[in-house]
């Protein structure tokens, strides 16, 4: 990293440059904070020429930002961080698709005006409704594999039942639901990661094929908008003020709303399962004491995110850390980096789940735009680890596996998660062969 003025990047003169920082590759996709350990004391804030974005490390910048609508813009979240090429933008095309804004980037007043009209069903005290269903879909999951003595916890579990829960939530119907949940899974690389001509001409496809199905769902439950699930209470919402939550917003609401509550539940829980095998000793005290869970889920949420950045475009030209972030400049705040400020977090690098302020975290956001689903994701990941501390303590991480992540700018989770165990040893003895 170099500080000082690049002529050959319209940069303001004191803002540090990093030529080295790649989040496609290296030590980012493995270990996002520890990665910039060197950035948060030293460069909190720095240009980064590969992404012609500027990087912001540190908490309270992070925090910062968040909070200050008026200068940095949520519009650009969802757009590709690459360039679409034309054979991509033709495919969308063939698609007519034409996604509306969702929650996550919208800008004030209007996106406080929908968070408002569409949080109810997503509080706290509704979302507790949900456990049993959970816990019964969970335990079917397990069932599956707890006499084999082995798994794969991403491709037998984690994968999938994320994206099941998310679509039931949303209101589709459980004729629908494997159809939606192919096309709601794995765009990540798409919109936050550096693929080929091929794999977004793909992608687009996905999307297109995918943006239409949603059109098809939202109008079948439009026919019969008094069921339970999330759009459905949104369609409800629609017919009492129409101006705040139009038919295009419904559409973007079903197709981003279920693939951004499978691909994060889905890694954090691969994420957590993961940590606890290699703390074993935290591990052992979940087992032994579950009222302890709660505060695990929050530190595993901080130690290792399934979020790990985000980003804002820079509508007025602002300092940050004492950097001038120029307006129209693109800013991506890597929330990991900022869940392991020293400044905020005792020995961060020391997971702990009786962390007093683990919850402090950046895993959902900050600010206006915290995750709404926040609840619903902390209930699945706690009944995960309730019923898997329950049902296999003793299972443990397969010996010299390599760990892989898709290479991209946000989404963390391994691709693969193989754990074994002796089903003889089952505690329950109805999981015994």
């Amino acid at each position: 990293m170099t500080t000082g003025s690049d002529h050959a990047l319209n940069i303001p003169a004191q803002c540090p440059v990093s030529h080295d920082f790649n989040p496609f590759g290296g030590s980012y996709q493995e270990d996002p904070a520890g990665s910039l350990r060197k950035a948060r004391h030293e460069q909190p804030v720095f240009y980064s020429p590969l992404l012609d974005y500027y990087v912001v490390t540190r908490y309270a910048d992070i925090k910062a930002i968040f909070r200050d609508t008026t200068s940095f813009s949520a519009a650009l979240t969802l757009e590709p961080i690459t360039p679409l090429r034309e054979p991509a933008i033709q495919k969308l095309v063939e698609h007519q698709f034409d996604l509306g804004p969702f929650l996550v980037n919208e800008d004030e007043p209007i996106h406080m005006r929908r968070r408002r009209a569409l949080a109810e069903p997503l509080n706290p005290a509704n979302v507790r409704g949900w456990e049993q269903y959970i816990r019964d879909l969970v335990t079917r999951y397990i069932d599956k594999f707890v006499k084999k003595g082995h798994a794969d916890l991403v491709a037998d579990f984690m994968w999938e039942f994320p994206a099941t829960v998310a679509l039931k939530f949303m209101g589709v119907p459980d004729t629908e639901i494997e159809q939606a949940r192919q096309f709601a899974v794995g765009q990540i690389m798409f919109g936050f990661g550096r693929p080929t001509e091929e794999e977004q001409v793909a992608g687009c496809d996905g999307m297109g094929q995918y943006f239409n199905h949603a059109k098809k769902l939202v109008a079948k439950l439009k026919e019969n908008p008094d069921v339970e699930g999330w759009v459905p209470f949104a369609i409800r919402a629609s017919q009492q003020d129409p101006d705040t939550i139009d038919d295009r917003f419904l559409v973007s609401m079903m197709m981003s709303g279920t693939s951004a509550a499978h691909e994060t539940t889905s890694n954090a829980g691969a994420n957590a399962l993961l940590t606890l095998m290699r703390n074993r000793n935290m591990w052992d005290e979940i087992c032994e004491d579950p009222s302890l869970i709660p505060n695990a889920v929050e530190e595993c949420l901080r130690y290792s995110a399934s979020v790990v950045a985000w980003r804002r475009l820079c509508v007025k030209s602002t300092s940050v850390a004492g950097v001038e972030i120029p307006e129209g400049a693109k800013v991506l705040v890597v929330t990991a980096s900022g869940s392991f400020d020293d400044e905020i977090f005792d020995e961060p690098e020391r997971f702990d789940i009786h962390r007093g302020n683990a919850k402090q975290h950046f895993a959902f956001g900050f600010g206006t735009h915290t995750c709404l689903g926040a609840p619903l994701a902390r209930l699945e990941m706690k009944i995960v680890l309730e019923e898997m501390s329950r049902r296999l303590p003793h299972m443990r991480l397969v010996p010299d596996q390599e760990f892989e992540y898709l290479p991209n700018t946000s989404f963390r989770g391994p691709q693969n998660l193989l754990v074994e165990w002796n089903p003889a040893d089952n505690p329950l003895p109805s999981d015994r062969p």
